[in-house]
Formats: structure tokens, C-alpha cells, sequence
């Protein structure tokens, strides 16, 4: 059924979220539903446009088998497509529901909110500024999903502010444990070519990611990988697969671009510690060959899986590598059932797995 949404504007809330003793859940807590936008924007993926709803309808059918699915569909005729393919792949699951949501884009992990968990149990959705990664004019619809996402949830609404400016991030850019600490890269946050909060520096973004996630300590790394267009968000690059465990990606082909600065990341990573004092271990996560379609690279990366009830959910390309990666990742998650997921298609739309699902915790 397609949801219908309220007609209340959500509350903005007077306190920040940690002074009501908020946290950021770590994503393989157990989640309410996994949200998505149902892809539409055909120059998002020139010249492949085709398989894309069909990758879409196979991470449907894999989340709703352990979660619910919430789709944006931006009218009847999206959300009749995407019923068709849904039927199509065997999804005729009761844990699927449409909300109609006007979207630019699919990444729902960067126009979405993030979720965050008051004390007493009860969420709140935080909505940072989204400004297309500062490259993208038409993201006028994604800036307002968050807010209607909260709004159909009937959940209250916190957009941070600092220096008197609404604080500009994405989902993407950061992973955290949910004991306090988080991952993010200085080339997304810090460095000038980022576009998202000039001035605001270090020390402010960490403020802002203490007062609204109940972060106590941001482990920084150094650059994203190559073919990303967003500026070095982490989830191509690392992520917490349990409190002070990490798994890295690992580039052992010396003259690829992507080798000095992963070496670097792991330097880092190595000579960190966690919210509680603990040294990190770093486990190596391998990439796969460089992949490239009309002569621009593509961040194609296993680190962009995604962690459902019961179920992993990594991307493969067609790559040796991939048995390797879901091995690795089946032995870190021996509770969860590890699937691939074909993403040479959906990775020239320069994201994949994680890049498009959004997770509501429970």
C-alpha cells in the first residue's frame, strides 16, 4: 500500500539531541525498516539506465525477507513501476510499503535523515542540510526527504546548527559504532574542495557531532577512494563491523591511485583509538580491479555493503575479489546470512548498496 503522509509539519526540537542523552546506533542494531528511493533519474547511470530498477528489485526482495522496505516513489507511475518489477522478482511481501516522495536522485543514504535514539528507547530524525555534494544543482526535492520521511514516521525533527548555519552533510560521510565513535575522512569534511561547511573546521565539526549523534571521538582518516564524486565519504573506505573493529579496504597494486592513500588510512586507523580507549583492529577488506565505464573510473568498493536484520548485503563486480570479500565478511558476520548483490550496473551511477538504503532503527 502507499502510505499517505501527515499533514503536520514535524517540530523543530529545542534541545540538541544530546542533551536528551541521544545516540547513533550502530547499523547492525536491529532496524524498524530500510528506506529507499526507487531510481527514476535516468542521467544518473547515461547509457545503463536499464538494469538499474531490476538491482533495485533484488535488494527489495533480499531486505524484505528480514526487514521492512519503505520505497519513495515520486508519483502512481513510479510506484506502478516499480510494483511491476517487484512482482516480477517474487517480492509480494506485507513488509513493503510506498510513500510518495518526489526525489533527484536514489541515495537515499545522503538525502535521507539519520536516525538517531533518545535514552528512553523513542527516535528522533536528525536533518542535515543536503546541498547535492556541492555539485549537483538539481537536489532541490532530495534537501526536503528527510524532513518528509520524519513526517510520514510522525517523528520529531532536529536540524543542527552552527555558527548560525544549517550544518551541510551526508549520510555516506560517516560510520559509527554506537559506543561513541565515529569514522570520517578530513578530505570530506575538512579540506577546502569539500563545499559543505567552510570555516567551520575540526573542532566544529566534532562539537556538532558530539551535541547531535553522542559521538566522544571522531577517528579521521585521510582520503576517499578514487572515482568518488562526493569528496571521500568514508563508506568506500572503511567501516565498523563491531565496537573497536574495522575493516579496511586494501589496494595491493602499488601503482593504482588508490594505494598510497589507503596505506595512509591504515596508518591512521592503526595508531587510533575508540571512544573507550581501546586500539582498533583493522582488518583488510580487498578492492577489486578498477573499474571504469566511457573513460571515467567508478568507486566501485565492498566496503559499501549494507547491514540488515539477519542479512549483509555486498556489492560484486564480476571481480576474483569478490569470493574474498564475502568470505571476509561472512566470518565477521557468522549470524547473518552474506549475499552479493551485482553492481558493475548500478556503480556507474557512481554509488552502490549502502550508497542507496537508509536504515530506521527499531
Amino acid at each position: 500500500m502507499t502510505k499517505a503522509l501527515v499533514p503536520a509539519t514535524p517540530r523543530r526540537e529545542p534541545l540538541s539531541p544530546a542533551a536528551q542523552g541521544t545516540t547513533m546506533p550502530a547499523e547492525w542494531s536491529e532496524h524498524r525498516a530500510t528506506w529507499i528511493a526507487w531510481p527514476h533519474q535516468k542521467s544518473d547511470w547515461p547509457g545503463k539506465f536499464e538494469p538499474i530498477p531490476w538491482v533495485y528489485g533484488e535488494i527489495v526482495r533480499l531486505l524484505s525477507r528480514h526487514e521492512r522496505v519503505c520505497i519513495l516513489v515520486r508519483d502512481a507511475a513510479i510506484r506502478a513501476q516499480a510494483r511491476a518489477v517487484l512482482a516480477k522478482v517474487g517480492v509480494h511481501s506485507k513488509r513493503v510499503d510506498f510513500y510518495r516522495v518526489p526525489t533527484d536522485r536514489s541515495w537515499t543514504r545522503d538525502s535521507g535523515p539519520t536516525f538517531v535514539r533518545r535514552a528512553d528507547g523513542s527516535k528522533l530524525a536528525v536533518h542535515w542540510r543536503f546541498n547535492g555534494w556541492a555539485k549537483y544543482a538539481n537536489h532541490k526535492r532530495d534537501a526536503k526527504v528527510a524532513a518528509e520521511i520524519a513526517k510520514a514516521l510522525r517523528l520529531p525533527l532536529h536540524r543542527p546548527f552552527a555558527e548560525g548555519k544549517p550544518v551541510v552533510m551526508e549520510g555516506g560521510a560517516i560510520d559509527v559504532d554506537g559506543e561513541g565513535t565515529l569514522l570520517a575522512t578530513e578530505e570530506c569534511l575538512l579540506s577546502r574542495v569539500q563545499a559543505r561547511n567552510p570555516g567551520l573546521g575540526r573542532a566544529g565539526i566534532e562539537a556538532v557531532f558530539a551535541a547531535t549523534l553522542g559521538v566522544q571521538r571522531v577517528v579521521w582518516l585521510g582520503r576517499g577512494i578514487a572515482g568518488d564524486d562526493t569528496h571521500g565519504h568514508v563508506d568506500d573506505v572503511a567501516r565498523f563491523v563491531a565496537p573497536s573493529r574495522v575493516v579496511l579496504c586494501q589496494e595491493k597494486n602499488r601503482k593504482d591511485s588508490n594505494y598510497a592513500l589507503l596505506q595512509e588510512n591504515r596508518e591512521r586507523l592503526q595508531s587510533a583509538r575508540d571512544a573507550a580507549g581501546r586500539k582498533l583492529e583493522v582488518i583488510p577488506l580487498p578492492m577489486p580491479t578498477p573499474m571504469g565505464f566511457a573513460g571515467r573510473r567508478v568507486p566501485a568498493s565492498y566496503a559499501n555493503f549494507y547491514l540488515a536484520n539477519g542479512t549483509v548485503l555486498v556489492p560484486t563486480f564480476n571481480d576474483p575479489a569478490d569470493r574474498t570479500a564475502l568470505g571476509l565478511l561472512a566470518e565477521l558476520f557468522p549470524e547473518r546470512e552474506v549475499v552479493g548483490i551485482h553492481c558493475v550496473d548500478l556503480a556507474w551511477g557512481l554509488g552502490t548498496l549502502h550508497c542507496a538504503t537508509q536504515q530506521e532503527p527499531a
